[in-house]
């Protein structure tokens, strides 16, 4: 593990550079620990943290200490790190269902019992907000990225790709292939908090 600045008001702590869920809850501790204290944002990834602080209430000095003793001695994972269950009612017939059960050497229903068949765990939220990207796919499942990305994917698919499944939170471009749609909002502005995944939360989907 290490640390390092990250500007002129934050830290990126860096844990080991591997995806593993172990890794997650520890990342997710951290953040944990950091929020506690009410120093600033706390931001987990697959891998790393960024803690954010504001300079007019905390001295950089004091910062820097608190991030290197959370670096150096991370806290045992927290009730939030397990992460809430959430359930995904999802509908399997996405444009890419057929083509990537084919690629894969599976029936239709077979892709579909694979994917609604075990628990993910949402590693962390990025590229769009609300979007949490989650493993592992079954290896059954050979889901490269599309060659060239869609234009607009609406709010609410449900895709694969790279051993991950994720939830499209509002409508964008995209090269995940889409296998499903689900109605629940993981995104909304006037919810709070407006993402409804946390980093650490686990999903299931479940076939409607």
């Amino acid at each position: 593990m290490s640390i390092r600045p990250y500007g002129d008001r934050a830290f990126l702590v860096e844990l080991e550079q591997r995806i593993d869920g172990a890794i997650v809850d520890a990342a997710r501790a951290i953040a944990d620990a950091w929020d506690a204290r009410g120093l600033g944002e706390a931001i987990p990834a697959y891998a790393s943290v960024v803690l954010t602080f504001d300079p007019a209430r905390t001295a950089w000095k004091e910062a820097s200490a608190i991030a290197n003793d959370l670096a150096a001695a991370p806290p045992p994972p927290t009730a939030s790190a397990a992460g809430r269950l959430i359930e995904v009612p999802t509908v399997y017939d996405g444009p890419d269902l057929a083509d990537t059960a084919a690629r894969s050497g599976l029936s239709v229903e077979e892709l579909v019992a694979l994917h609604g068949g075990r628990e993910y765990r949402a590693f962390f939220l990025g590229f769009m907000p609300g979007l949490a990207y989650c493993g592992t796919l079954d290896p059954r499942i050979d889901a490269p990225r599309l060659p060239v990305p869609r234009s607009r994917v609406p709010a609410g698919s449900v895709a694969v790709a790279n051993g991950q499944t994720i939830v499209y939170p509002v409508d964008s471009p995209g090269g995940w292939r889409l296998i499903g749609r689900t109605e629940l909002a993981t995104f909304d502005p006037a919810r709070e908090p407006a993402a409804l995944i946390r980093a650490g939360d686990r999903l299931r989907f479940v076939h409607r």
